[in-house]
């Protein structure tokens, strides 16, 4: 299995606004929402991949900070990987800055870890299995 992409996770300041264009106008399946990492998620499914719109529960967590510094938009790329412990030693290996240094659950269950933008061309970077 090669890597695909998963996901790209979008912030939103409010994930039911957000969601009209996508729901009414292009008639995109949902599915949620779901809390997870301080978020509030709707998962948007574009066949294959999809589209994470992410509305921060608090002022102070991941998403929120995001929004303070940045405004509504993308946040990260999620690639799903066929080994996520073997992605991650490779990125040790190779000098690459893991947020998470070890796979935790995130959305829908999944084993997740981030890799700093700070080494990947300011694309903050999740994985998945």
């Amino acid at each position: 299995m090669k890597p695909t992409i998963a996901h790209i996770g979008v912030a939103v300041e409010d994930v039911d606004t957000a969601l009209r264009f996508y729901r009414d106008v292009l008639q995109v399946p949902t599915r949620g929402p779901e809390e997870a990492d301080g978020a509030r998620i709707v998962h948007l499914d574009f066949g294959g991949s999809e589209v994470e719109l992410l509305e921060p529960l608090e002022a102070d967590s991941p998403i929120g900070r995001f929004l303070a510094r940045r405004g509504p938009g993308i946040h990260h790329v999620c690639y799903r990987v066929p080994d996520l412990d073997a992605a991650l030693a490779a990125c040790t290996a190779q000098g690459y800055t893991l947020i998470d240094a070890a796979p935790r659950i995130g959305a829908g269950g999944c084993r997740i870890a981030f890799v700093h933008p700070k080494s990947t061309n300011g694309i903050l970077i999740e994985l998945t299995e």
